[in-house]
């Protein structure tokens, strides 16, 4: 199978301006994810809608793909850059994994992981859980949780507490029971990627402001690996002075 991986990349996160250029031990942040995916996928694009990141990428020798800058996700941004790639290189790819531009943390395991669920003919997407830690907080809405087939498939994503443990008390559910909070990368099969843009927001989607809701909802068979690795997001600049502290005590990433 030809795997194409997309770093969808914006400049103008509202949260945090120019994210992606940010530096973390002498390199832009888009740099270090860049090289962790392209390390597993010979075939690795960063894409971006923003001439700034365009130019950091070209600068460490990277690949990039210019998209619009009208994209509602970085699903939508993957299918752009999928169909661009595609034209210039004459190759057809049939799995596009999308890394986020902001995970400078991603691992080889995860992306692996994510590569091997499409041994499975039926796989239309994948994507990641790790178990949540009894520390965690189970109930963080911010963290969605994923509840699996005996299959290994999504049966179902939410920001409530899935499942609900009836005659055991909130405090206690962690107990006996292993939540799965989801990791947001995802992998599609080229064809799927082209439907799942094309289709309109449902029901619950809404609902719970999770895409992933949307492919359920009309049928796809989402994939799930479980990784024990964590790949940190940085949203915040506070983020990326913790991500610093992590790095200058461990001596990189």
């Amino acid at each position: 199978m030809k795997f194409l991986a997309l770093i969808p990349a914006r400049y103008a996160s509202t949260r945090f301006p120019g994210k992606p250029l940010a530096d973390l031990m002498g390199k832009p942040m888009i740099q270090h994810v860049y090289e962790k995916a392209h390390a597993v996928f010979d075939a690795c694009y960063v894409a971006t809608d923003d001439p700034r990141i365009e130019q950091a990428v070209l600068s460490f020798g990277g690949r990039v793909v210019m998209t619009s800058s009208e994209h509602p996700s970085g699903t939508d941004r993957c299918r752009e850059a999928l169909v661009e790639v595609e034209r210039e290189t004459g190759t057809a790819f049939d799995v596009v994994v999308n890394i986020q531009g902001d995970e400078p943390f991603v691992s080889r395991e995860q992306l692996e992981l994510i590569q091997q669920c499409f041994e499975d003919s039926g796989t239309d997407i994948a994507t990641l859980v790790k178990p949540f830690g009894p520390q965690e907080d189970v109930f963080n809405p911010n963290a969605p949780k994923v509840v699996v087939s005996a299959q290994g498939y999504a049966l179902y994503f939410s920001r409530s507490v899935i499942p609900y443990r009836r005659g055991v008390e909130p405090q206690q559910w962690q107990e006996g029971f292993k939540y799965l909070k989801h990791i947001g990368m995802y992998a599609y099969r080229t064809g799927v990627l082209h439907r799942i843009t094309d289709l309109p927001r449902g029901v619950l989607e809404q609902c719970e402001s999770l895409e992933q809701l949307r492919w359920l909802e009309n049928g796809f068979k989402v994939k799930v690996a479980e990784t024990l690795s964590e790949s940190l997001a940085i949203d915040t600049p506070q983020d990326l002075e913790a991500a610093r502290a992590f790095m200058a005590r461990n001596g990189g990433l």
